[in-house]
């Protein structure tokens, strides 16, 4: 489900069709079966292609990751929101990403015990009911919000 944008890949001199480095077949293009150039030529052009912007987008997906799982989020939702932001910077549109986002995260034995209030309709409630952890990846900061059962089912 991952794109492969930031994949290592070389254009063949043979067919001139765009050939990714890990589709090579002994060092031959599996379209043509030309010889492509050293492999010395081609680890250079691997290490111009992981560039610091790379490794930077890597650390903030994994301290994003770590932080909202942390919390409690589920991991799978976690990367869906990664790849939602990424996908959106992806495109060439002039509007800005939208960036904000709400996660359902699990209660704590103490959520359990103490009365919540909802969100959307300001009662208070002891069962059922869900925790959600919103916020704007563009600002600092996020909020612990619960909803009761019946705004959960009006949505």
């Amino acid at each position: 489900m991952t794109s492969r944008t930031h994949a290592a890949h070389t254009t063949c001199p043979g067919c001139q069709e765009e050939v990714y480095l890990d589709e090579l077949v002994k060092g031959r293009c599996p379209l043509c079966g030309c010889t492509l150039e050293d492999m010395e030529e081609v680890e250079s052009e691997v290490e111009e292609l992981l560039d610091r912007g790379d490794f930077s987008w890597l650390i903030f997906n994994y301290f994003l990751f770590k932080q909202f799982t942390d919390l409690g989020a589920s991991p799978l939702k976690v990367m869906q929101l990664v790849s939602l932001y990424e996908d959106s910077c992806m495109t060439d549109s002039v509007t800005r990403p939208d960036t904000r986002f709400e996660l359902e995260i699990t209660p704590g034995r103490f959520d359990h015990l103490v009365p919540r209030r909802c969100d959307r309709c300001g009662k208070l409630f002891l069962r059922g009911g869900k925790k959600l952890l919103s916020g704007d990846l563009a600002v600092p900061g996020y909020r612990i919000t619960h909803r009761c059962g019946p705004c959960i089912q009006g949505t």
